[in-house]
């Protein structure tokens, strides 16, 4: 059948040939390694001697060249896609640092999980974000998903009548979860997840030198919500060590279930960004948690035991489908409960403080601003320009008090703005944000790190290990800040890879725009002026000389634009 696809036409036919060569390949290679795995060590034995030998003076060659190799390639993407990438760059060593320095052993910090962790990201993100193929690939991907979950309207329009987007939330947005949880169970009673989770789960194994039990768990993470990863190794639980234990509540933290991806994207975000954020974030859950919480006892769960994880309980495949999809109501329920308790509280919270700043003459006062300002310096780490670090700010304290549900719901309204062309600044209000700003936002909110999720990570932790309820309790706070900084990490790696294409000419488009009548504060026109103003060169009244060989007069209408602090607009002469 796949040849005659191909046959007819290969371009259609092409993801089906690549499926069935990648499922050719793992099926054969499981066999032949299932038989002649012991030949395949021998063999390789000798070259494993001759590198245990040498490996003390070739170990520090290889990083030497990997740092020197990372040294000029910044240098070479700085100079041709501006400094912001450095900056991103710059953040992820301060965020490495900072978890060093408040590390729980730090002396004990073993550097190669954290290395590869990181590691791991990056060559990640670098294949998705910056080669064509890959791109394409997590763009397909991100579509197919999509069309995917498309599939849920079927039931929803059966059971809720044809006007069930009306109320687009309950009727549209929640089935999917419902949809999706049934599908993975019959994945699950086809152990075909299982199989994924293990392959996974190996490649950090031997890349990254992280415990079976907790490689198996971030791998699952990818897949399945944070106490659902649990349950993939729950006879083991009560025997793993603090470190491991941390390990696994940091995965659940920093990593993203696959049945709320779904809702996130029907809310207007990116699917390829929300794929390659849950994938990113399982290295970098390992690699935080590590030099958090450094490993000082020895692990007593073996590889063979992790990787046997639990079946299906179902009988056949339609009951595993009835199975997900009741399984799924306590998670709908728990979405639209907390939805409704939490925009209420917000809502009240910012009445309450508004109410308290009126008295000292500022009613301007909400959680919002609060929020801004104490979060504006992760933001600012992370590569968000200056002027959009306030917005990310609110959507990080949004995720960090209220869940990732309400700050994706937030980020999706000043993604449609932006996509509206509207005016970015309204009565001196900042409306939306650039599309680089929109993206390190995406995968820093791609993780279940909130004050809720962490009441329900002590619940369902303790209820499979009760022996470990003080444990537990002790270690869920710092895994809960740990989960936050590896989705911070995980935007910073996205910070530095990411390149925001600039198709306009700018200098059409500065000309046009304060030559006509037309809008001035449109997307193009801001991101024009701040690219224009940041290359200005001021040294006093009369002496400044506008960057990219623009004119004066677009100059000065960008200054009267955008008035910068960093530039005083009466410098600026009319001519030459």
């Amino acid at each position: 059948m796949v040849i005659a696809a191909c046959a007819l036409n290969f371009h259609q036919a092409l993801p089906l040939f690549v499926i069935t060569v990648a499922t050719i390949f793992f099926v054969v290679w499981d066999h032949f390694m299932a038989k002649y795995e012991h030949r395949v060590k021998e063999l390789l034995s000798p070259g494993r001697r001759l590198l245990d030998r040498h490996w003390s003076w070739l170990k520090w060659v290889i990083w030497s060249s990997l740092i020197l190799g990372v040294v000029f390639w910044l240098i070479f993407d700085t100079a041709k896609l501006g400094q912001q990438q450095l900056v991103s760059f710059g953040g992820l060593i301060v965020y490495v640092i900072l978890l060093f320095l408040f590390s729980k052993h730090p002396t004990k910090v073993r550097w190669r999980p954290v290395f590869w962790g990181i590691g791991l990201q990056f060559l990640l993100g670098l294949l998705i974000l910056r080669t064509g193929p890959g791109l394409m690939a997590f763009q397909w991907l991100g579509n197919q998903v999509e069309n995917f979950l498309e599939h849920t309207d079927a039931g929803a329009s059966f059971l809720f009548g044809e006007n069930y987007k009306d109320h687009f939330l309950a009727f549209k947005v929640l089935p999917m979860v419902v949809f999706f949880g049934a599908v993975m169970s019959m994945l699950y009673y086809l152990r075909l997840m299982q199989w994924i989770i293990r392959k996974i789960g190996w490649v950090m194994l031997v890349t990254m030198g992280s415990s079976p039990i907790e490689s198996v768990v971030a791998a699952g993470n990818i897949f399945v919500g944070l106490t659902e990863s649990a349950l993939l190794v729950r006879p083991y639980l009560p025997h793993v060590t603090k470190s491991e234990l941390h390990a696994i509540m940091t995965a659940g933290f920093s990593t993203m279930a696959g049945s709320v991806l779904g809702i996130y994207i029907s809310f207007g975000i990116s699917p390829a960004h929300l794929l390659t954020a849950s994938v990113m974030s399982a290295p970098a859950s390992l690699a935080v948690a590590k030099l958090l919480r450094p490993e000082t006892e020895t692990p007593k769960i073996t590889l063979k035991n992790a990787m046997k994880m639990g079946m299906s309980d179902s009988r056949n495949l339609l009951e595993a489908a009835s199975h997900g999809a009741s399984s799924s109501i306590s998670v709908v329920a728990h979405i639209a409960v907390n939805l409704i308790a939490f925009l209420a509280l917000l809502s009240f919270v910012n009445a309450a403080l508004s109410w308290f700043g009126n008295m000292f003459d500022y009613p301007q006062l909400s959680f919002e601003i609060i929020c801004s300002y104490i979060f504006m310096p992760f933001s600012l780490m992370m590569g968000v320009n200056w002027q959009d670090s306030f917005m990310v700010a609110k959507l990080i304290g949004y995720k960090t008090f209220f869940g990732e549900f309400v700050a994706y719901e937030y980020l999706s309204k000043l993604v449609d703005l932006r996509k509206g062309s509207g005016p970015k600044f309204v009565d001196g209000v900042q409306q939306y944000m650039s599309i680089h700003s929109e993206t390190i936002a995406t995968y820093a909110l791609c993780g279940f790190s909130n004050i809720c999720s962490l009441g329900m990570v002590v619940g369902a932790f303790t209820s499979i290990a009760p022996t470990r309820k003080r444990d537990i309790a002790s270690e869920a706070g710092r895994a809960l800040i740990a989960g936050t900084i590896a989705c911070f990490i995980t935007a910073c790696i996205a910070g530095i890879l990411s390149s925001t294409p600039v198709d306009i000419n700018c200098h059409h488009t500065l000309e046009n725009a304060f030559a006509s009548s037309l809008s001035q504060n449109t997307t193009d026109v801001v991101s024009c002026c701040q690219s224009l103003l940041s290359s200005t060169v001021a040294m006093g009244p009369g002496e400044v000389i506008p960057g990219g060989n623009h004119s004066l007069s677009s100059l000065k209408n960008c200054c009267e634009l955008l008035k910068p602090s960093t530039l005083n607009c009466t410098w600026i002469p009319d001519q030459l």
